[in-house]
């Protein structure tokens, strides 16, 4: 695996230090802040392609439909044998 360095100075230096917990290390940190940066754009292209399913899909637009009106709050109903 290919290690990077990135020198980060500054305001931006200070903020890291200011906002970090106190129990992990600067490099942890960083490294956290960007894993979520980077599952965050993931779901956001996620959402955008369901979005685009929903578009082109009508029979699970429907299905969505039916399912967002549902009411949760009532148990279901019971089929007869």
């Amino acid at each position: 695996m290919k290690a990077t360095t990135i020198k980060v100075e500054g305001d931006l230096l200070r903020e890291l230090e200011r906002t970090k917990p106190p129990s992990q290390s600067l490099s942890a940190y960083v490294r956290s802040l960007l894993h979520q940066a980077v599952v965050r754009r993931d779901m956001a292209e996620a959402a955008d392609r369901y979005a685009a399913f929903l578009r082109e899909t009508p029979d699970e637009r429907a299905w969505l439909d039916e399912w967002t009106n549902a009411d949760l709050a009532r148990p279901a109903k019971r089929r007869r044998r």
